[in-house]
């Protein structure tokens, strides 16, 4: 019996919890990822950024690898407009991509709630008292988690939707982030890590 228990003690923590987490932003360079459109996205001070060009149009920075059932977390900071999102099993063509999208917006805009983009629009907005949960210029961590048919967000750790669709239970594809048209836009990313789900 002591043998077996001391075993169970320095069992890999994966034993019992499945794949590990990933980093897939390396702090240092865009490696791993692909930018679409003219807008601006690079590394500063070990963040990624993603701010408006010249053309004031949609940018995507897409991951090179598809995902399809994951649990990703990802810190975000909101330094001018911050209108941005998450995409997930999503694929494009130039700057129209198709998929749902984990928004990130200015309080009072949804965050964390899903939208599918060129298609039905908004799936599912979070409560309106959950717009509390967001801080304004200030470091905030979304967790997005899919699986089959299912999808929940948290926002600073408090859950702010749960949605199941059919439609998203059949995609796939890869994780993008993306920067709104408009301009005035700046936005700053850091410790994106995934874990990969069976």
């Amino acid at each position: 019996m002591k043998i077996f228990l001391v075993t169970i003690l320095f069992l890999s923590p994966l034993f019992f919890y499945g794949q590990k987490s990933i980093a897939i932003f390396n702090g240092k360079d865009l490696t791993g990822w692909t930018i679409h459109g003219t807008e601006k996205w690079y590394v500063e001070n070990k963040t990624l950024v993603c701010e408006s060009g010249p053309d004031k149009q949609y940018g995507y920075l897409s991951t090179d690898k598809n995902y399809k059932n994951f649990d990703l977390t990802l810190e975000f900071k909101q330094e001018a407009n911050g209108n941005s999102g998450v995409f997930f099993r999503s694929s494009i063509e130039g700057v129209k991509i198709n998929g749902w999208q984990c928004e990130v917006a200015p309080i009072d805009h949804h965050t964390a709630g899903i939208y599918e983009s060129y298609g039905r629009g908004w799936l599912i907005q979070p409560d309106s008292v959950h717009e509390k949960y967001l801080k304004t210029g200030k470091w905030n961590k979304l967790r997005l988690k899919v699986v089959g048919d299912e999808v929940t967000t948290w926002l600073n750790g408090h859950q702010m939707i749960y949605l199941r669709d059919e439609k998203i239970g059949t995609g796939n594809g890869f994780i993008a982030l993306q920067i709104h048209d408009g301009g005035g836009i700046k936005v700053r990313w850091r410790n994106l890590k995934i874990t990969e789900l069976n």
